[in-house]
């Protein structure tokens, strides 16, 4: 198996993080350091990556997790908050998240020890949907809704158009369902800021056909079979 595959079996990160981890000379193959990613690695080998022994192919974990407010999408944190690994402390395997969501952002958030799925699912060129709920300040105008299913600037970036629907509304709020395949920091908040609309609250509910359903904030659930080939068909 080519290095940078096997150390994205074991759960590490993806193949292509896995490519930095090789030229950066963090990899050892037998106590070498090793930079060469197409490098064959046998079951014989001792694979290292940043010291610490790994073993290709473990079970793969595939969790939905329903993150509540004040925790961070990180393994460990410098500051000491929160962070979503303490969601999962009770599952045996070291999970990562797939992607990113903000600190002041709840809902689902995929974890797996999967690497290759997690680049999958993260690179921009599979264009997977991101399905949120928002409540934003005011009336969202017929205009502002067509600039965002059109595409907005969010400061040297426009995104892509955006399926948007409205909930629910008064003359001080609305409830929004946005659904974007981009993945910009913030890209939703910035996408309301654009047409002059504040997001009060912000929830993400599906990434594709995977929904966050009746699942509580602050617990998991294990992704089902038929979920876990949806993702693996993306």
């Amino acid at each position: 198996m080519r290095l940078n595959k096997y150390i994205a079996s074991a759960g590490i990160c993806s193949r292509r993080k896995a490519d930095d981890l090789i030229a950066n000379g963090n990899v050892k193959v037998n106590g070498a350091v090793m930079r060469e990613m197409g490098f064959d690695v046998s079951e014989n080998d001792r694979v290292q990556v940043n010291g610490k022994l790994i073993q290709g192919e473990k079970e793969k974990v595939y969790v939905v997790v329903n993150k509540p407010l004040g925790y961070i999408t990180s393994m460990d944190d410098d500051k000491n908050r929160a962070t979503v690994a303490e969601l999962v402390a009770d599952i045996p395997e070291r999970l990562f998240p797939v992607g990113r969501l903000d600190y002041n952002t709840t809902g689902l958030l995929i974890m797996t020890n999967d690497g290759q799925m997690t680049y999958s699912l993260t690179h921009p060129k599979h264009e997977v949907d991101k399905t949120y709920v928002a409540t934003v300040a005011g009336i969202l105008s017929d205009k502002r809704l067509a600039q965002l299913r059109k595409g907005v600037d969010i400061g040297g970036f426009v995104t892509s158009p955006a399926k948007v629907k409205v909930l629910k509304q008064n003359p001080r709020s609305t409830v929004v369902e946005i659904s974007i395949h981009e993945g910009k920091n913030r890209q939703v908040r910035k996408m309301f800021a654009a047409v002059g609309n504040k997001v009060q609250t912000l929830e993400r509910v599906a990434i594709g056909n995977i929904r966050l359903g009746r699942l509580k904030q602050g617990h998991y659930r294990k992704l089902t079979r038929e979920e876990i080939q949806y993702l693996r068909s993306l």
